[in-house]
């Protein structure tokens, strides 16, 4: 098991409530994937859309992975279970290649900028990899 998903492994299992659990939040569901999740990218107040702020994760999550762990963030962005399988708006890039295509473009790849909620995803990841 690669050492990314044995800090995640341990994170969860020594975790158990979450400030993000979605039974605890008031969730807008919407298919404009695309411009909420750029939304995510820039807004601070923009509440829990989904499935948009599924792929914003994986995007933060696959580029930061690279970073720390090393590889390509598109083979961190191609796993299932990038976000642990506790996301069920979660779909990895093989099952939705265009939307994250389209979403990087709007982003500026894999180089955005850390404005948005971004700040907030990458004190989740910090935590959940123990970094």
């Amino acid at each position: 098991m690669k050492d990314w998903k044995i800090r995640q492994e341990i994170y969860h299992r020594l975790n158990t409530d979450f400030d993000d659990d979605l039974k605890t939040k008031s969730v807008e569901m919407s298919d404009d994937i695309i411009g909420n999740a750029v939304r995510y990218f820039n807004d601070r107040n923009i509440g829990w859309i989904y499935p948009a702020k599924s792929y914003m994760v994986g995007i933060c999550y696959a580029r930061w992975l690279s970073e720390y762990f090393g590889g390509e963030p598109l083979e961190y962005l191609k796993e299932q279970s990038l976000l642990f399988d506790n996301d069920p708006y979660y779909k990895n890039y093989e099952l939705d290649q265009k939307t994250y295509d389209e979403i990087l473009s709007k982003i500026n790849h894999w180089n955005f900028e850390e404005k948005g909620l971004v700040p907030d995803v990458k004190k989740y990841f910090m935590e959940e990899f123990m970094l």
